[in-house]
């Protein structure tokens, strides 16, 4: 997993017209929920940049005027017509699993691409469960050996110590038969 830090202020007061001065000032309200207590504070709106946008799953360090917190970003919120980032949810790592969204890498040169098929991904993260160290910044899965009709499915995805949470028979990625060999290949 990527790290990160993240500083941040202490919000004084709740609600919807302290939250709108916030945003207002560049800044979005954000909540740490999951340790001994809830924490609302907030953060530059600049400095959510590289979590956003990116597929890539991070260990995010906190600092909240001084006081350090290990956390995930678990939820955020977008304005509906802006797309303007508006609340950001943070669940602190503690010693319980976590479940969080892993990206998924395609390996290798497909047999079936090569005939002329066409390699579609129809998984591009998988949702997965366990302690926040064994969690990989990537999911590799291998279709070198996939033809033409074939798929992946995601209960043929091994990834040691964690648990994975999509249906196993969902696929993850497959190669498409293109409409010109259709009624050449056999099935």
């Amino acid at each position: 997993m990527k790290k990160i830090e993240i500083v941040g202020y202490q919000r004084a007061n709740l609600g919807r017209t302290e939250s709108q001065a916030i945003r207002a000032e560049g800044n979005v309200p954000c909540v740490l929920y999951g340790g001994a207590e809830q924490v609302h504070f907030t953060v530059p709106g600049i400095l959510f940049r590289p979590l956003l946008f990116t597929p890539d799953v991070f260990d995010i360090t906190l600092n909240i005027e001084g006081d350090e917190y290990r956390a995930v970003l678990q939820a955020t919120q977008f304005h509906p017509v802006s797309d303007a980032l508006i609340h950001a949810d943070f669940l602190q790592v503690t010693d319980k699993p976590v479940s969080v969204a892993v990206p998924v890498r395609l390996l290798g040169t497909a047999p079936g691409v090569q005939k002329g098929g066409k390699l579609v991904t129809r998984i591009r993260k998988l949702r997965v469960r366990g302690p926040i160290d064994s969690i990989p910044e990537y999911i590799d899965v291998d279709v070198s050996k996939l033809d033409l009709g074939k798929v992946v499915r995601v209960g043929e995805i091994k990834v040691d110590g964690i648990e994975v949470l999509e249906q196993a028979a969902n696929p993850v990625a497959g190669i498409e038969i293109p409409r010109a060999l259709r009624g050449t290949v056999a099935k």
